[in-house]
């Protein structure tokens, strides 16, 4: 049985309620967990009970779920993150009968965990792939987040105890995925660091409570009770106890969040573009020699505030920047389209010596949502065997078409900008015929959202002066 269609099916349902995609994974997430509270270690309170709502109907069937979410919305531990801000949006009882029973016949709390979290997983990404109105902007591709992962090596019993970390989680992709690496790479474990990896070993910040109540439950789901914050990474000025050995993330494009220059902390680059800003919490909240994955867009290498960060990570030998992956165009279709996007490979603690940079994108076709996904094997698969076996990327490395090392003397003669280019792309014209209009449409938004880069930069001037 396809768990995952199963439930997705049951949004049918939904959709005469005027629910979107996005509205029905929310509302499944409470009736799911609520089933497997009841039915599992969680204490839940009267009027709560799963078995309870199963021989109820009509309007006394709704009642019961209002007033559950209202009551769980106050209740400690993960029943009141999960429940935190719960609007029920089911209002036809017949709809809430039929999910209801839906589930029952699934058999949930009879499934493995990793039958759950991947089928909850499947739900995410389909409720990505609905477009702008779907979950993408919190959702990271699941090949790229492989990828990363598969070089990052995130093991929390690494040397000592280590912490994981997404401090822009979303739906917590990065963490689920390092937890399924860890349990494949970890071997024996004693029980006392099981219970660390359970509760202690990964932590997420998020800003939105719809994705801070998904990841919460897409990592319940892998047997991970997960330290996730709903707060603000930039903006918050409370950062005690802050301090990880190894950050996943994918920090939000655009100007979304971004409130002006945060007040609250003391960047040495003062600037508004919420990008930049990341950068610069990441090495505030990394231990000493912790590493560091950072999808950013390409503009967080070149615009003038963000060669000032580099520069002073570089030249002040307070960063490792060590890799650079260029990522296809369409990387993020169709939630961020015609945004060009690379990684970040960094360590703190220890100076640059040289950047690596491999260029997946130079002459290769873009992706599209149906006709050409993107796919670990095709686009990351030769970049992982280059960057090598040490997550730190300081293993043995091999010059190729596509993977080029630059020197210091080349990064400073490039006034600190971290984009290289080497390979001629013709990747805008398929043999001698032109592209479809899409093509020309995605690189003109891309050329947009570099100048509204430029343009924020010049405003932090003004507000400078």
């Amino acid at each position: 049985m396809d768990i995952t269609n199963k439930l997705w099916n049951f949004c049918h349902i939904l959709r005469h309620d005027g629910m979107d995609y996005a509205d029905y994974v929310e509302q499944l997430t409470y009736l799911l967990f609520l089933k497997m509270a009841d039915e599992g270690s969680i204490e839940v309170p009267a009027d709560c009970h799963w078995r309870d709502m199963l021989t109820l109907s009509g309007k006394a069937l709704t009642d019961y779920y209002d007033t559950a979410l209202n009551i769980l919305r106050g209740e400690p531990g993960i029943l009141g993150q999960i429940f935190q801000e719960p609007i029920s949006k089911i209002k036809n009882a017949a709809s809430l009968k039929k999910i209801v029973e839906g589930i029952e016949e699934i058999g949930w709390t009879k499934l493995g965990k990793d039958v759950q979290g991947e089928a909850f997983e499947g739900l995410l990404e389909r409720t990505a792939n609905e477009g702008k109105k779907g979950a993408g902007q919190f959702f990271t591709p699941r090949p790229l987040i492989q990828a990363i992962v598969n070089v990052m090596q995130p093991n929390p019993l690494e040397g000592r105890r280590s912490k994981i970390a997404d401090v822009a989680c979303g739906t917590a992709g990065f963490l689920t995925v390092a937890a399924e690496w860890s349990r494949l790479h970890s071997g024996a474990v004693k029980q006392a660091d099981k219970d660390y990896i359970r509760r202690s070993a990964y932590y997420g910040q998020e800003l939105v409570v719809r994705p801070f109540r998904l990841g919460l439950m897409s990592m319940f789901l892998h047997d991970i009770e997960a330290n996730i914050s709903l707060k603000d990474s930039i903006y918050d000025g409370d950062l005690l106890g802050e301090e990880y050995d190894c950050i996943l993330t994918n920090p939000p494009f655009g100007s979304r969040g971004s409130i002006g220059i945060p007040k609250l902390r003391n960047f040495p680059v003062e600037t508004s573009n919420i990008q930049i800003n990341f950068i610069q919490h990441i090495y505030e909240v990394l231990s000493e020699h912790g590493r560091a994955a950072i999808v950013l867009p390409d503009s967080a290498l070149t615009d003038a505030k963000a060669r000032e960060v580099w520069q002073i990570l570089i030249t002040e030998n307070l960063c490792r920047v060590h890799t650079i992956l260029k990522l296809p165009r369409g990387t993020f279709t169709p939630y961020a389209n015609g945004v060009r996007a690379c990684v970040v490979f960094l360590q703190k603690g220890s100076g640059t010596k040289s950047l690596w940079v491999y260029d997946s994108r130079s002459n290769v076709p873009g992706i599209t949502k149906k006709s050409r996904p993107l796919d670990y094997g095709q686009h990351f698969a030769a970049f992982v065997e280059a960057y090598g076996s040490d997550p730190n990327g300081k293993g043995k490395r091999t010059q190729s078409e596509r993977f080029r090392k630059f020197t210091l003397a080349d990064i400073a003669a490039n006034n600190y900008s971290l984009d290289f280019s080497w390979i001629e792309d013709n990747s805008l014209i398929n043999d001698g015929e032109l592209q479809k209009p899409i093509t020309y449409i995605e690189d003109t938004l891309s050329e947009l959202d570099s100048l509204n880069s430029i343009i924020a930069s010049i405003k932090d001037l003004l507000e400078g002066n």
